[in-house]
């Protein structure tokens, strides 16, 4: 089997799948209790809190609050940091990110969407000229996640905070953080990351935030993750994200990572039958993201027929997948026309992929392509 779905979820790591029996068997206590072995487990909290804030920023200027996903980061970035005013965002957001927006318009404060450029990236000066004296709050994406646009956060953080210092900039950096080299400077407040897109456990995500920026709590009760998140701590999942993680960065992995990548997505591009296809992923995108749309085919119908000669491939962001609208609310602010749009298909790779793997998932895609368009005649 072939998996190359990897923007949805990853396997996890065999570091992290080799800790779950120390956590629950042995380490299960409250690291929030007053015992030696609760203390013990929270300062072990405290120190992959630091490491996890490392690999993109100074820990001593940012702090990291713990979360179930990046969803809940994303909602606590929007609702507690976006109070007043408006709010000013993209239509390539996530829907953790949009859908948040949307319903802080109906709760009062007004939420504004900047359109895309072709690739999915944000039209940046569009952006700038939705900021004014009464924004609180900007969030644009780091990576897109339905076709892998890299917008240039820090630069457009900066041109915000030339605008109206006091607004807040918060990047959605789910399908960037552990992929690709970069670090948080320092217009940026806050940043949103997920364990389960890097080989961690579902069920654990984190808000990066300043040290300084006074945030309302998002979930009240025991006071946990500074007060602004209570509830227990989830003390295998974080130990389990911290464990990604360095599979991703130590050793200089960051960057070989992203070449190794770079050549999967780049030979099964090269091997897929242009006839059939047309790329819609910028080629200064994500290596881990190639987004293409097949002629005159239905996405899905190619996505289940692929699953059946071993081949797993997505339509889009999982997490539209039930989405009432047939066509994804980002393909068409990209502008694909009906001929292309029904045939979306995103396939993402994970630092494991190999080229083997790419040649033989570009011979299922031309063949199944071909198969479909020839019985549909």
């Amino acid at each position: 089997m072939i998996y190359f779905d990897n923007a949805a979820t990853t396997r996890p790591e065999r570091a992290v799948a080799e800790l779950a029996a120390h956590y629950l068997d042995e380490q299960f206590y409250n690291p929030s209790a007053l015992y030696a072995e609760g203390y013990n487990l929270h300062r072990e909290l405290e120190e992959a809190r630091r490491e996890l804030v490392s690999f993109v920023s100074d820990p001593d200027e940012f702090a990291i609050v713990m979360t179930s996903c990046g969803t809940e980061a994303d909602n606590q970035a929007i609702f507690c940091g976006g109070r007043r005013g408006n709010i000013v965002t993209t239509m390539g957001e996530h829907a953790a990110v949009y859908a948040a927006a949307q319903e802080a318009g109906r709760r009062g404060t007004e939420a504004r969407f900047a359109p895309l450029n072709p690739d999915g990236s944000a039209d940046a000066d569009a952006l700038l000229e939705l900021v004014d004296d009464k924004t609180s709050l900007v969030s644009v994406i780091h990576v897109n996640n339905e076709t892998g646009a890299i917008n240039d956060i820090n630069t457009i953080a900066e041109r915000v905070k030339a605008k109206n210092p006091r607004a807040l900039f918060h990047s959605d950096g789910v399908q960037a953080f552990g992929k690709l080299p970069f670090r948080l400077g320092r217009n940026i407040d806050m940043y949103s990351v997920s364990a389960h897109k890097i080989g961690g456990l579902k069920g654990t995500g984190a808000l990066i935030k300043r040290k300084k920026l006074v945030l309302q709590p998002y979930i009240w009760g025991g006071g946990q993750e500074g007060g602004l998140r209570s509830g227990t701590e989830n003390v295998l999942g974080i130990a389990a994200f911290r464990a990604a993680a360095r599979t991703r960065y130590l050793g200089g992995g960051i960057e070989k990572n992203y070449s190794a990548v770079r050549n999967v997505q780049s030979r099964l591009w090269e091997l897929l039958d242009k006839q059939l296809f047309e790329r819609i992923s910028p080629e200064d995108g994500s290596p881990y993201i190639l987004t293409v749309a097949a002629r005159g085919v239905r996405g899905e119908t190619i996505l289940h027929m692929c699953d059946d000669r071993g081949l797993i491939i997505g339509t889009g962001s999982a997490c539209s997948s039930n989405a009432a609208k047939k066509y994804s609310r980002v393909m068409q602010a990209c502008g694909l026309g009906r001929e292309l749009i029904d045939g979306v298909l995103r396939l993402s790779f994970n630092i494991h992929n190999t080229a083997d793997e790419a040649e033989r998932a570009a011979e299922i895609l031309n063949d199944v392509v071909r198969t479909d368009r020839e019985l549909t005649k």
